[in-house]
């Protein structure tokens, strides 16, 4: 009986999704347009590099020497094995589903276990600095300064969030090895060196499955970039967003939030970018309210981006759920990191700044807007050059297979 209501829900549901397309087809061509551009032109050339060298540091045994070197760290604080450092850093710096999908590579390669791959997800899929600082910061709100004080709350909102799913599982937990808390650069090397020895593939072969399995996974990241932002805007247009949004006006009520922020807010949950656009768009008073609705849909991810990382740990045992507690846990913690630390981190520095008025270099607060300028106009190069190197990689092989 369960399952015949969940078939008859997804039918519904698609059928729904269908109609609405159907009514509003040049609507949901623009949205379309709008998620396949962030795609090829931001996300796909910014991930590539990212994806490509975590691929070759996990053949290559690097990530298994930063796993001995992270020991003493990553377990005491997460109880995570010292490889999910790697996880953690990779996530920070080149931003979401990168977290994700390193964890399932390392679960694959049985360097961690089940319930030490749920924690992993939970705390390493985090927003990038370029989106922070650039598309947030500068693009939306045209004031790099709050870039620190947004950054601060999520990257550390993470870390907490890591430490309290710590406790996440525990009695799953497989005996494990007690590792030395000292750090040994010996025993790093040769947990190195015999990583690559029982990789049997040849340099090129490891080179070119990690430029395959890249794209990939971006193509699927892609597809639900432009899914979410067509679902988005036809939820918009039934007036779907605006009922949900007016109920939680009175939760927006009781927290002391203003109530013009609710639609913002809904809009976030599906997709951050919109989200916040919508959010600096309102000119609220005070400011701070601004901060904290972006600071929570910053740690909850947006259920596009959950989406994606559901997608790409469904081939693994991991489950999705603990991923989705913590994202919630997150976007608390980095709301009130947000309230502690917006008068130190952003009222203060920019009263200092008003006073030194005169040495203040406009142009500086322009360059990640630069950056993701250049990266707009070069991005869809990218793109189709790495479409063209994978084509030739699998045409080469189906050549020498045969």
């Amino acid at each position: 009986m369960k399952q015949l209501f969940k078939t008859f829900m997804l039918a519904a549901l698609t059928f729904f999704f269908a109609f609405t397309l159907i009514k509003y087809p040049s609507n949901a061509l623009e949205a379309s347009i709008r998620g396949l551009d962030m795609w090829w032109e931001v996300v796909f050339p910014s991930l590539l590099p990212f994806f490509i060298t975590a691929e070759l540091l996990l053949s290559f045994g690097v990530v298994k020497f930063l796993g001995v070197v992270f020991e003493p760290i990553m377990r005491p604080l997460f109880n995570v094995p010292g490889v999910g450092s790697f996880a953690w850093i990779m996530g920070m710096v080149s931003g979401y589903p990168t977290g994700a999908k390193i964890s399932v590579r390392l679960k694959e390669q049985k360097q961690i276990s089940q319930v030490e791959a749920e924690r992993l997800v939970a705390f390493t899929n985090s927003s990038s600095p370029l989106f922070i600082f650039g598309a947030i910061s500068a693009g939306f709100f045209h004031d790099v300064k709050l870039g620190v004080l947004l950054a601060v709350c999520h990257y550390v909102g993470n870390a907490l969030t890591g430490i309290c799913m710590r406790f996440y599982g525990r009695n799953m937990d497989e005996p494990h090895k007690r590792e030395s808390r000292k750090i040994s650069l010996k025993r790093a090397f040769s947990a190195m060196h015999e990583t690559r020895i029982l990789d049997k593939r040849p340099i090129g072969e490891i080179m070119g499955d990690a430029v395959i399995n890249s794209i990939k996974t971006l193509v699927m990241v892609g597809g639900f970039i432009i899914l979410f932002s067509v679902l988005n805007k036809m939820l918009f247009l039934i007036g779907l967003t605006p009922i949900i949004a007016m109920l939680f006006q009175s939760v927006f009520h009781v927290l002391f939030l203003p109530i013009e922020l609710a639609l913002p807010f809904i809009s976030g949950l599906f997709e951050i970018t919109l989200g916040a656009n919508m959010v600096s768009k309102e000119n609220i008073d005070p400011f701070l309210a601004s901060v904290i609705i972006v600071s929570f849909i910053l740690g909850f991810n947006g259920f596009s981006i959950q989406a994606q990382v559901a997608s790409i740990i469904s081939k693994s045992n991991i489950r999705f759920y603990p991923y989705f507690l913590a994202r919630i846990l997150h976007g608390f913690i980095a709301s009130v990191l947000a309230i502690i630390l917006y008068k130190p981190l952003y009222l203060d520095k920019k009263e200092t700044n008003v006073e030194d008025m005169p040495v203040i270099n406009p142009d500086q607060e322009n360059d990640w807007v630069n950056i993701l300028t250049s990266l707009e106009q070069i991005g869809p190069i990218i793109t189709i050059g790495a479409f063209a190197l994978g084509f030739i990689i699998l045409y080469r092989r189906s050549r020498n297979h045969f």
